[in-house]
């Protein structure tokens, strides 16, 4: 069976016209101040409609943009919002859509880490109607066209338990990209100050602050942070906004952030 996972979000999150969609992702990645940067391994991008996150997004992919036609993959970390479980997903589709086109899965990635037993486990349910996973892909296609992806839906999980597990798997052209927005629905000057404490964890490469941060995709997040830890790699915030910069309601918002994980030059 040839498997590929549709689009659930497009005409929704973003445009679902082909060319209304690449579009708007070039301009907003023209317009990102963010300079192409080879040092950048791992990446924190929200996963919000792109009329509220796309701004903060675009920043993390400029930066990223520097890898165009050098990636080996990317591996996407987003948590699951609708169906509860433990462990890590991941399921084989061949290939995943967007109206830009498929982007390739590392099958034989996917089943290495499978090949680990827990905390990985294949399961499609979780990725039916997940959006923090496909709103990156877009992104992805125009700034990195053609990367492979190996994408992981998170559950309740240990963050250093699945770092442990995906360190071995980290080659030199992999870049490792988390999926989270931050906090949710309070108000504009409250949202600020809790974002600014999960971020302040966040570049002090606070593994537990991260997993205990407001933040849906905490677990994705300090598993990215585990990783860069122990990899070396330094975090730079790129941009941070809440959604009140798009819709002027500053009563409840959502926060976004874009932060780079730089390796070695």
């Amino acid at each position: 069976m040839d498997l590929v996972r549709p689009p659930a979000v497009a005409g929704y999150f973003y445009p679902q016209e082909a060319e209304r969609l690449r579009q708007e992702v070039k301009g907003l990645l023209q317009r990102a101040r963010a300079e192409p940067d080879p040092r950048v391994r791992g990446l924190l991008s929200p996963h919000a409609g792109y009329f509220y996150s796309g701004k903060v997004a675009a920043e993390g992919f400029g930066a990223l943009s520097a890898w165009q036609g050098r990636a080996k993959r990317a591996f996407l970390l987003g948590p699951s919002h609708f169906v509860p479980f433990l462990g890590v997903a991941f399921y084989p589709y061949r290939a995943w859509a967007t109206p830009l086109g498929e982007v390739a899965v590392d099958l034989e990635g996917g089943s290495r880490l499978m090949e680990k037993g827990p905390p990985f486990l294949t399961y499609e349910e979780p990725f039916l109607e997940e959006h923090s996973l496909e709103v990156l892909l877009p992104f992805l296609q125009v700034a990195l066209p053609g990367t492979p992806i190996l994408p992981l839906l998170f559950g309740e999980v240990n963050p250093m338990e699945v770092a442990e597990a995906l360190l071995p798997e980290l080659g030199e052209g992999d870049l490792v990209l988390a999926s989270s927005d931050l906090s949710h629905y309070h108000p504009d000057a409250v949202a600020r100050r809790r974002d600014q404490e999960t971020l302040e964890r966040a570049l002090a490469l606070d593994v537990e602050g991260v997993a205990r941060g407001e933040a849906c995709g905490r677990l994705p997040w300090a598993t990215l942070t585990a990783l860069a830890k122990g990899l070396g790699w330094r975090p730079k915030l790129l941009a941070y906004a809440t959604s009140a910069e798009a819709s002027g309601d500053q009563s409840r918002v959502v926060g976004y952030a874009a932060l780079a994980y730089l390796g070695e030059g």
